[in-house]
């Protein structure tokens, strides 16, 4: 440690500025402004250097976080990078998107505002890649071996990575034009700019991973005929089978799926054509359902699409500022936040359940909303609180339910569970000979850092199926739960 004490000298957690609100909601840039090296510096030297990390525990690449925040406090980025680098393969992207279990595991977050370790993380890789660090690790050699990754999220990618640079030759399947999964269009460009993802799809490809948009395995290439063409296959789909709501009013236009609005809204953000499915939010009163980052991420998006209001609502009630008794340390609590959108205007409402949609036309005009409580682990509405919310566009942000079941499944030969999510061995095996299931596909819907862990694990998996052996890191099994189970 470069001061033992720093966590004592500096108690106050810094993070870099936003930009001011009127100027980006003029465009679709990321938020944050880039951060100075001294206040970073001393972020990092907050890292207490603990003898058991719990950070560690909380996250389940297990990156080593007191190592690159010691690194980091002494102005050593290239080794920090080096570090970083050997447990997660796309740090900038967790450091976007995630929502920082380590932080909450922060043993200096007991009693003090926890290190600012996703900034940290972000910053170490955005430093790397303006300072040319990140570089293709070409292999060796070939081992002869070949494997299809379906699916280009997180999971695939970080699976494909790996597999690549163990020798084997990869191909990577995605039924979208353009690899990335949710990452290329279903994540706002303020949230994360898609330079950042082709970046490092530009390494992988320099590596030698082969990329294939726009093919549907089960339609254009079928499951059987994957499997003759490769010695192994990695389902790494995600669980994009949105939830629905059976309510009255729900055939009215105007109501939409979260990812029926935000993958064509983004490709007009990008500068692609504006395509036939696009939703403008402009001049309508916009309800968002669902509390979640996808709620968010739809409602800094109808305000930059100049929605005349702009509502979320969160059928929980509204969370303390500060953990909860019966959310002990080292647990992720549920603690009020505040992302950036909603920095921007709007309002959210609390403890709010939509009872019916109501329109006019076949068009919905509002919601019929009323407050609720908790009753014997029930919602229970609260009498007398029933009104109208005026919404011409309403996005339904609620989740998701599992992995879509198309002909890939049969043709494949996998099973599911009672939650629809493909089942596999906790060492990512189906019941297929060489086919393998990581990711939220077998998981059900998660975090990144969860999606990148299960590539790695289920790597090494493959690896070991098709050399005997492996040298493949495997951060976690596929039956492993996290803290906040």
């Amino acid at each position: 440690m470069v001061d033992p004490r720093g966590f004592l000298r500096v108690r106050e957690r810094e993070l870099p500025p936003r930009r001011p609100v009127p100027l980006r909601l003029m465009d679709w840039r990321e938020v944050y402004e880039k951060q100075d090296q001294a206040q970073l510096q001393r972020q990092a030297g907050r890292c207490m250097d603990c003898g058991i990390p719990f950070c560690h525990n909380a996250c389940p690449l297990g990156n080593l976080i007191p190592e690159w925040n010691d690194l980091v406090s002494r102005g050593d980025m290239r080794e920090a990078i080096e570090r970083l680098h050997a447990t997660n393969n796309f740090p900038e992207f967790t450091g976007k998107l995630c929502p920082a279990p380590c932080e909450s595991a922060c043993v200096l977050g007991i009693n003090q505002p926890p290190v600012t370790i996703k900034q940290v993380e972000v910053m170490i890789a955005e430093h790397a890649a303006e300072s040319g660090w990140i570089t293709p690790q070409v292999p060796e050699r070939l081992t002869g071996k070949t494997v299809a990754v379906v699916g280009s999220g997180p999971a695939g990618l970080a699976a494909a990575q790996q597999l690549t640079r163990a020798g084997h030759t990869v191909v990577v399947y995605e039924r979208d034009d353009a690899i990335g999964g949710l990452m290329r269009y279903g994540i706002p460009e303020f949230k994360m700019e898609r330079a950042v993802l082709d970046r490092r799809l530009a390494q992988m490809e320099a590596e030698g991973t082969r990329f294939r948009a726009g093919v549907e395995i089960g339609v254009d290439i079928t499951g059987e005929q994957l499997r003759d063409r490769f010695d192994a296959v990695v389902v790494a789909t995600g669980a994009t089978q949105w939830r629905e709501v059976d309510l009255p009013g729900r055939e009215l236009a105007g109501i939409h799926q979260a990812m029926e609005y935000l993958p064509p809204t983004n490709r007009v953000a990008v500068g692609q054509e504006r395509p036939d499915d696009h939703i403008d939010a402009a001049g309508l009163d916009v309800v968002v359902i669902g509390g979640g980052d996808t709620g968010s991420d739809c409602y800094g998006t109808a305000l930059r699409q100049g929605a005349r209001s702009v509502t979320q609502l969160d059928i929980y009630p509204m969370a303390p500022e500060d953990r909860a008794e019966h959310e002990p340390w080292p647990t992720t609590p549920k603690v009020f936040s505040v992302s950036s959108s909603h920095e921007e205007g709007g309002q959210r409402k609390f403890s709010a359940s939509t009872r019916a949609f109501v329109g006019e036309d076949g068009k919905v005009t509002g919601l019929r909303v009323v407050e609720v409580t908790k009753v014997d682990g029930v919602w229970t509405p609260v009498e007398g609180t029933e009104q109208d919310l005026p919404a011409q566009l309403v996005l339904l942000a609620i989740g998701f339910a599992g992995p879509e079941h198309g002909e890939i499944v049969e043709q494949l030969g996998l099973a599911a569970d009672a939650r629809t999510r493909f089942t596999r061995t906790p060492g990512y095996a189906t019941g297929t000979p060489g086919v393998y299931v990581a990711g939220d596909a077998g998981r059900g819907q998660s975090l990144i850092v969860w999606a990148i862990a299960e590539g790695r694990a289920c790597a090494a998996a493959v690896d070991e199926h098709l050399m005997g052996d492996t040298a493949l890191p495997a951060p976690i099994r596929a039956d492993a739960v996290p803290l906040t189970a």
